[in-house]
């Protein structure tokens, strides 16, 4: 049977018109799904017939709630989720003062194999479908009872390695019959896939690009994120000064600080160097420490002395706001100490 989680609007409506219903039953379906009704049953604009007819065929899927961990310190909540193949995915419910955001998982694992990050430990197990993708918003706001008004596709995975179903994900959620969620409340991240990101700043120049950056050189930057080797930082600089002139939009760049590895002082005069004139900003991020990469945390003090480095050399910077530090708040952890323990 086959998930309306997922499907656009005219797909939708392809659906009703297949049940020799007229198209604006699809746009009723649609919309009912989107604000995540699972039983069409509930569906009561609908008529009785299409509903049993649906029921029959379709379903709407809900992911199941493996692990729910609350922080005591800031209320975040992090969810492993169950996949029905037996995969599992994270996603993290984040509260700030101008609305809750959930970070959402791409794929169940990941194969760019960045050296700190728990994600692609056990390597990509398989994409996620724009369906499953909705459904880690559409079951948080059913379990916490509270809407979500911003997404950021940061969780497990590399966001462009999924790219159909990425843009499937964000158009649906983002269409005005549905969720009508503004393209500005989305950001990516990515890894540096150059390709993806131009085709990106085409497809969706509204969307908020982050760039997992991590290292100022080459020789760093190819030591720890493998990805580098193919798309070397001069190719990744040029991409992101593309993107800026398609979208008239800055890029953030993403920096997991790593102690003795790229929060040296010559490794922030690097960085300035590497940065200089271009439009950007960058996030600087006390690294999760994940005890089966060996690397340690440079810390948030230093996390501060290096901003106002930077931004003395006129690059804006900000320190990211640790949140969920008590509940395995770094991408792949829960999944990864947790996924064999509660898939039976």
């Amino acid at each position: 049977m086959k998930d309306l989680r997922g499907l656009t609007l005219s797909e939708t409506e392809e659906i009703v018109r297949a049940e020799g219903e007229p198209r604006f039953r699809g746009k009723q379906l649609f919309q009912w799904v989107s604000r995540g009704v699972t039983d069409f049953g509930e569906m009561r604009n609908l008529p009785k017939a299409l509903r049993q007819n649906l029921a029959e065929k379709y379903r709407i899927d809900s992911l199941r709630v493996l692990r729910d961990l609350q922080s005591r310190s800031d209320g975040t909540r992090k969810f492993l989720f169950a996949l029905e193949d037996g995969n599992a995915v994270e996603s993290v419910f984040m509260k700030y003062s101008y609305g809750n955001t959930v970070c959402v998982s791409s794929q169940a694992g990941c194969r760019m194999g960045c050296a700190f990050c728990a994600s692609g430990i056990d390597g990509l197990r398989r994409n996620l479908t724009a369906g499953e993708m909705i459904s880690q918003i559409l079951d948080i706001e059913r379990v916490t009872g509270e809407k979500v008004s911003r997404t950021v596709v940061m969780g497990t995975g590399e966001p462009f390695d999924n790219y159909d179903e990425l843009a499937k994900f964000i158009r649906v959620m983002n269409d005005v019959d549905g969720r009508n969620m503004g393209m500005r409340n989305f950001t990516v991240s990515t890894c540096g896939l150059v390709p993806e990101m131009l085709r990106f700043a085409g497809d969706f120049p509204q969307v908020n690009l982050a760039v997992s950056l991590h290292a100022p050189t080459d020789e760093q930057r190819s030591r720890i994120m493998p990805v580098n080797r193919r798309y070397p930082l001069r190719e990744l600089m040029e991409a992101a000064e593309k993107y800026e002139t398609v979208t008239s939009r800055r890029v953030t760049f993403e920096y997991a600080l790593i102690r003795g590895v790229n929060d040296r002082d010559r490794d922030v005069e690097q960085l300035i160097r590497l940065l200089s004139g271009t439009l950007c900003h960058v996030n600087l991020i006390p690294l999760n420490e994940v005890c089966e990469t060996g690397f340690v945390t440079a810390g948030r003090e230093r996390a501060k002395a290096i901003q106002k480095t930077l931004e003395q050399n006129g690059i804006p910077a900000t320190v990211r706001r640790q949140l969920g530090a008590d509940i395995d708040g770094a991408c792949g952890q829960l999944r990864l100490e947790n996924s064999q323990k509660y898939i039976e």
